[in-house]
């Protein structure tokens, strides 16, 4: 296991950081923010109980003051939690996530989304959640976005990056950080086990310089996929280089790094997959609601009524299997 400490590295908190990291005053507004601030003191005393290994590169792209959106690549659930984390050592600011809106709906995620002034997405309505997040930037606000959309299963870039990250920061007029979280995936995420005890997992990230953007939000996209794999095969490197070498082709190692996780192509079967059980549950769902709502109608109706009523629950079956 590594030393926390080493000549080009100091211990700061429960970071581990580079030894030339500057200190910067605290952000007048986001570091007296009680509730958020409560929350994160909360999730660093149970990393402390899980004795997670965190090593923070690149914090000092994080402006001490004023907007930024942060792009980062997704491979687990927890990835918000510690990418948050450059922004906390840049004088405790705060990052608002840009989160899908079930998280929201939640009964019990949903206040605390709210209360943290995170950001919920519409899938079906993004320019709502593009144009909160262009306002949010130019309020001096920092902003967390997952361009891949969804976590890869194959925990390396997925080939399809949204645009909507381009987009935002363009519109906003502030920089465009690439973000590589790399470790929390193997705390949870999709298929796998779940290792919330006391593992000392090791958990490296890293902030890039901000993208020289060029208004065309297909070409920043490339760059910013381009520029997020440099990174992540550097951070991966440098993780095998560090904690390795590891027994067994590990899950939560991509293949071309010796582990055994699903291929980019092996990956996007999956995620196929699960878009369609996702859809078919959504229709089984709506199809129940029709027959609730058919059957309550029906006993309102004369035979005629019926008849007509059954064809048009044929035909809006139909209809939902195009």
């Amino acid at each position: 296991m590594l030393r926390r400490n080493t000549p080009d590295y100091h211990q700061q908190g429960m970071f581990r950081v580079p030894a030339d990291l500057q200190q910067v005053d605290l952000h007048h507004s986001e570091a007296v923010e009680t509730f958020y601030s409560g929350v994160t003191r909360a999730v660093r005393a149970v990393m402390r109980a899980q004795d997670l290994q965190i090593t923070v590169d690149g914090a000092e792209h994080i402006p001490a003051s004023g907007g930024a959106l942060l792009a980062i690549n997704h491979t687990g659930y927890f990835d918000f939690v510690f990418a948050g984390i450059p922004a906390y050592l840049r004088g405790k600011r705060l990052v608002r996530f840009m989160a899908k809106k079930e998280v929201f709906q939640h009964k019990i995620t949903g206040p605390v989304m709210r209360a943290m002034k995170h950001i919920s997405v519409d899938r079906s309505q993004g320019r709502g959640s593009l144009e909160e997040a262009v306002d949010r930037l130019k309020e001096g606000q920092l902003v967390g976005i997952f361009p891949e959309s969804t976590i890869s299963r194959s925990f390396l870039i997925r080939e399809e990056l949204k645009t909507g990250a381009a987009r935002i920061a363009d519109q906003a007029g502030v920089p465009l950080l690439p973000v590589i979280v790399f470790g929390s995936h193997r705390i949870w995420t999709k298929e796998q086990p779940k290792h919330f005890g006391r593992h000392s997992i090791p958990i490296m990230i890293e902030v890039g310089p901000p993208l020289e953007l060029s208004g065309d939000s297909e070409a920043d996209t490339a760059l910013l996929h381009e520029t997020l794999e440099e990174m992540l095969d550097r951070v991966i490197s440098r993780y095998i280089e560090l904690y390795g070498p590891f027994d067994d082709r590990p899950y939560w190692l991509p293949q071309r790094y010796g582990g055994s996780a699903p291929t980019p192509e092996q990956a996007r079967v999956r995620h196929q997959k699960e878009l369609a059980m996702r859809r078919q549950k959504k229709e089984q769902k709506l199809n129940r609601t029709i027959e609730r709502k058919a059957t309550s109608a029906m006993e309102k109706l004369t035979p005629k009524g019926r008849t007509l009523w059954a064809k048009v629950k044929r035909n809006v079956r139909r209809l939902l299997r195009r």
